[in-house]
Parts: C-alpha cells; sequence; structure tokens
C-alpha cells in the first residue's frame, strides 16, 4: 500500500529550528516558511515566477517533507486537503479516486466525503520556498558566470606566475559549477585555453590548462585544434613526468580527442604514450589513475598498428602479471587490450611467451562476468592454435578443463559454448581418454 517514505527523488530535509521538528502551523506562525513576517515572502520575490520550473531546476535541493505529495514523493504544485487532513498533490488524488478507491492513501481511512480543498496557505509556502532558493541559485550561478568572464580576460593579458593562478582558480571553478563549464564553452574560452599549449609551455601551466580542457565538452573543431602535433607532444610529455593527477587528465583528455576516430588513434599513439600509460596502470597505489590509463589503452588498441607498438614496448607480460590484482571495472579493459593484442600474430606471439598468461587468463573464466569469459575465452584459442601442446598441459594444471565443463553447462550465450567446447576439444588432443579424465581432476559425478 501507498504509505509517506522519503522520496527516492532526492533527500527531503524535516522543517527544524533549534533540532526541533516544526508542523505548518507552527512554521507559518513564526515565519520561518514564509508569510508576513517569514524571510521568504513579502517583497522579496519581485516577478512572477513559474513553480514547475522551479522544481525542475532545483531537483538537486533538499525539499521539506511537507511539501511532498505521498502519493508521487514530488514537491507539490496545487495541493489539496482529504476529510482526513491528509494533503495531496490535486491531480494525483483524483487519480486514486479514479481507481475506484475510497480510502485515503496514507492512514488507509474509509473517506465519508471524497471532497478535496485547495489547501492555499500550503500552496504559497511551497510557491515562497522554491522562489527564494531559485533566486538565491540564479544569483549564484550569475556570480559563477561573471567571475568565470573575469578570469577568461584576465588569461588574455597575464603571463607567469598570474597566469598559472588564474587558471588554477578556472579549474576549480570548472569542477564545482556545470553553469561555469558553459560559460567557458559560449566565451571562447576552449580556444583561449587550447592556444596556451605548445612545445614552449611550463608543466605548471600545462597541467591547469589540460585539467580544465578534460572537463569540457569540445566540438570538432576544438578537438582538431587540440590534436596538433606539439599540443600532443606536450600531453604526452605530461603523461609521463606530471603529477597522477596531471596524468589522469591527460588520459581523459586524449581519450576524448581519438574516441571513435581511427585516424586520431593512429596519429597519437606514440611509443612514449604506450609507456606513459603502461606505467599509470601499473601504479596500485592510484585506482582512478589504472581506470583511466586502460581506458585510453583500449581505445588507441583498436587500431591495429597500436596493438604492434603495444607489443613492441613489451605490453603484454606487464598487464598480464596486473589481471590478478584489477577491480571488476578495470579487468574488463584490460581483457580487452589483450584480446585485440590476440589478434595480430606478434600479439599472439607474446602472449605465448609469457609464462602466466594461460594460468592467469582461465582463472577469470566464469568469475566476472560472461562479457569477461568471452574475452577469456578468444585469448585461451589464440593462444592455443599457436601452440597446443605446450599450453594444454599448463591448462590442465590451472584447471581449465572443470572451467569450460562449467561454461557449457551454465546458461551463457551458444557462442561461449561452442568455444568452450572447441578449447576442451583441443586440450584433449595429446592425451588418452583415461590420462585426459584423470588429469581433468573431475569428481565421478562429472565425469
Amino acid at each position: 500500500m501507498l504509505v509517506d517514505q522519503p522520496s527516492t527523488r532526492r533527500r527531503e530535509a524535516d522543517l527544524k529550528v533549534d533540532g526541533q521538528v516544526l508542523d505548518v502551523e507552527t512554521a507559518v506562525k513564526d515565519g520561518i516558511l514564509g508569510g508576513v513576517g517569514g524571510g521568504f515572502g513579502g517583497g522579496f520575490v519581485s516577478e512572477k515566477l513559474d513553480l514547475k520550473q522551479m522544481i525542475e531546476e532545483l531537483e538537486s535541493v533538499e525539499v521539506p517533507t511537507v511539501f511532498i505529495c505521498p502519493i508521487s514523493l514530488e514537491p507539490m504544485q496545487d495541493p489539496v486537503t482529504l476529510s482526513t487532513g491528509q494533503t495531496y498533490e490535486r491531480s494525483n488524488i483524483l487519480k486514486w479516486f479514479s481507481l475506484g478507491h475510497c480510502t485515503c492513501p496514507t492512514t488507509m481511512q474509509e473517506l465519508w466525503d471524497d471532497s478535496v480543498t485547495p489547501n492555499k496557505t500550503l500552496q504559497q509556502l511551497i510557491n515562497s520556498w522554491f522562489s527564494q532558493k531559485y533566486l538565491v541559485a540564479k544569483k549564484r550561478s550569475e556570480d559563477v558566470q561573471g567571475r568565470v568572464k573575469e578570469i577568461l580576460e584576465t588569461l588574455k593579458k597575464v603571463k607567469g606566475q598570474a597566469r598559472i593562478q588564474a587558471l588554477r582558480e578556472l579549474r576549480q571553478v570548472v569542477n564545482a559549477h556545470s553553469t561555469a563549464k558553459k560559460t567557458v564553452v559560449n566565451n571562447g574560452g576552449i580556444a583561449l585555453i587550447s592556444s596556451l599549449l605548445g612545445p614552449f609551455t611550463t608543466h605548471a601551466v600545462g597541467s591547469e590548462a589540460i585539467g580544465i580542457l578534460s572537463n569540457l565538452d569540445l566540438d570538432s573543431s576544438s578537438k582538431s585544434h587540440l590534436m596538433q602535433p606539439a599540443k600532443i607532444s606536450l600531453m604526452v610529455d605530461m603523461l609521463n613526468e606530471g603529477s597522477i593527477d596531471t596524468k589522469m587528465n591527460c588520459s581523459k583528455l586524449i581519450e576524448i580527442l581519438v574516441e571513435g576516430n581511427d585516424f586520431s588513434a593512429e596519429k597519437v599513439a606514440s611509443l612514449s604514450l604506450l609507456v606513459g600509460l603502461l606505467r599509470l596502470v601499473k601504479d596500485k597505489r592510484h585506482l582512478n589513475g589504472i581506470l583511466a590509463g586502460l581506458r585510453l589503452l583500449k581505445t588507441v588498441c583498436s587500431h591495429e598498428s597500436v596493438r604492434s607498438a603495444f607489443v613492441s614496448v613489451g605490453g603484454v607480460p606487464q598487464l598480464v602479471e596486473l589481471l590478478a590484482s584489477l577491480n571488476n571495472e578495470c579487468l574488463e579493459l584490460a581483457l580487452y587490450v589483450l584480446e585485440a593484442v590476440s589478434t595480430i600474430p606478434e600479439g599472439k606471439l607474446a602472449l605465448k611467451d609469457c609464462p602466466n598468461t594461460v594460468p592467469n587468463v582461465v582463472k577469470l573464466l566464469m568469475k566476472v562476468s560472461e562479457n569477461c569469459t568471452q574475452l577469456a575465452l578468444s585469448i585461451l584459442l589464440a593462444v592455443f592454435n599457436l601452440a597446443p601442446e605446450e599450453c594444454a598441459s599448463l591448462a590442465m594444471d590451472a584447471g581449465l578443463a572443470a572451467k569450460l565443463l562449467l561454461v557449457i553447462q551454465s546458461g551463457c550465450s551458444l557462442v561461449l559454448k561452442q568455444r568452450s567446447a572447441e578449447l576442451l576439444k583441443l586440450c584433449s588432443l595429446n592425451y588418452t581418454a583415461t590420462i585426459f579424465m584423470s588429469k581433468c581432476k573431475l569428481t565421478r559425478t562429472i565425469q
């Protein structure tokens, strides 16, 4: 049944003064929610504001529980009261009655009178409360926009430490306010900040500028401008030598620039970039850095020439060794990279030559997700097809047979089951049936 519960749309705020919860009448009398003597009514609002618009724009603001309709758990715009004293949004309670109910939704009391009475006092309080919140938020937004414009003007004039200070303040504002991001974009901020990146840019300036750009919505023109070799070279440089935050921001920005564009991925994916990303994903102190690095690796390794470069810098054994320590989200990204590498000859060879490829990948079957199992099977099949005899022994010792039978008997897709059967057949080719069964270490029931 419908009961009065905290809203799942937003957090609700009880009306409290000095720790005491107040009802509507007390709030009105004391001017806490509004009214003649309150801080929310009177001449504070000089313009008529649309309540529906204010509610939508103030979605994240905590709303007093007395303003929430017990049926929809949304702020009321046209509150009406029943004979039981309970108040609801007019449209919600009328719909309740239209469904044949003759009870109060909150108390479940049978109604002797189904008429509804407009609660004008509460409606005025709701309008006053949202009007004040809206105007305060609007003023704050205007202040933020004004400050952003001032900083952008300052950046056109200053150099040295003053430029760094201005960029740092702008980055903090952009990270804290969504309106600041729009203001930067709408006032030519992207082109201005991008122009600060070049071959002679100091890392202090570059770090702040990249921190800003990585949090903005870049159009195709802005991306093309940032794809200039000197700018990409600076990003790669800072990815290798900057602080952990700078490295993550560089990874994020480069990912934004190359996503969905194979040519761009090939253009930026230098050996230095791949080395920097491998350093980032191996730093176990910073999980967000590992995620950022793997995301970019996945993006650039979609291009075949980049996969070859990844193999040449020794990326395969380094990533294989990391598998055991990664969380589920990072694990899927790492497996995607290794699966992409397994599609080229040098990648298959690197996977085969790494002693931990088979045991580490076998452990991941049926462990995380169906997608991870699919990627793991693809990697194992690539290695087995290259050296079936050598890999079969390692795989059997790692418990591959039991894992494959588990996949075959599970609710996984038909493709996964077929791949598992194919891999199981490859494992059995070098053994007699009896020896194979004994090596599988299966229970009598499974045999």
